[in-house]
């Protein structure tokens, strides 16, 4: 048999069960009310401005410059932009590859800028202007660059230099480094003719289209002729040198290069004619 619990005994345990539940939302509301108002007080207060601002990745153009694109200063509500808003101005500028903004704990703010590759300086009125890989040309005036890339003499025309700069930008960061100057070498037969003079002494021959293609061999050649007194690698059809005390004379040296950089064969070539 069941034994029957008279309902009067069951009134004290639910009134204790009622008791609890209102005394658990009584809490949660207090707390909800305390976080609202901590929430409140939060934003009316300084503790919600920014109080520092990081630049990090600036190199073509200085930090203050980005600072006042991205509009954003000390003293301002750290909630008070979008991360995406202030991201798109940084990327407006043409020599901005990427760029970052992010909110550091309650009062700080980090500005990463990936900037374009310098490839090349052009020089032009009384100046050098930075050539970066995708094309584009750095004219901001009032800085000082330093000659870290190679400087383009006497080339012209939008399209030479585009194509030329995207053919630097896929060599070697080693070969490109021992690049000092690139000057126009332009005939009737071959239009897009350059020079090249290298930091190591020797001068080099090629044309725009496979400036790249064969100029990443370089440390390769130079291997094969380094006992060889400095001269001129011509690269336009061939790989040839000429030493530079021999070059009417058309001394050259066959050089080929195998995929791997090691060299195939040396074939030398004296013209019938020399001079007296």
């Amino acid at each position: 048999m069941e034994k029957v619990i008279d309902i009067e005994d069951r009134i004290p345990t639910l009134k204790k069960r009622r008791k609890k539940r209102t005394n658990r939302k009584f809490i949660v509301l207090i707390l909800l009310f305390f976080i609202v108002l901590a929430v409140l007080l939060y934003f009316q207060s300084p503790y919600s401005d920014i109080k520092k601002i990081t630049v990090n990745g600036a190199k073509l153009a200085d930090k203050q410059y980005y600072l006042e694109v991205s509009t954003l200063e000390p003293g301002k509500s750290m909630w008070g932009f979008k991360v995406e808003d202030i991201e798109k101005q940084l990327l407006n500028d043409e020599w901005v590859k990427e760029a970052h903004v992010k909110r550091n704990w309650l009062q700080g703010i980090t500005i990463t800028i990936k900037e374009w590759k310098k490839v090349a300086y052009l020089a032009g009125d009384g100046t050098y202007y930075p050539l970066l890989e995708n094309g584009k040309r750095f004219e901001q005036t009032g800085n000082d660059h330093p000659i870290d890339a190679p400087v383009f003499l006497g080339i012209t025309g939008e399209k030479t230099i585009h194509r030329l700069v995207e053919q630097l930008a896929q060599l070697k960061p080693e070969v490109l480094a021992l690049i000092s100057q690139v000057n126009t070498n332009n005939n009737e037969t071959n239009p897009n003719a350059v020079k090249l003079y290298m930091n190591d002494g020797y001068e080099v021959r090629a044309v725009v289209q496979t400036l790249a293609e064969k100029l990443n061999y370089y440390p390769s050649i130079v291997a094969q002729i380094a006992n060889l007194e400095k001269g001129v690698i011509d690269l336009e059809v061939g790989s040839y040198y000429r030493p530079f005390n021999e070059e009417y004379n058309k001394l050259d040296i066959d050089i080929e290069a195998s995929v791997d950089g090691e060299m195939v064969n040396q074939e030398v070539t004296e013209d019938e004619q020399q001079e007296e």
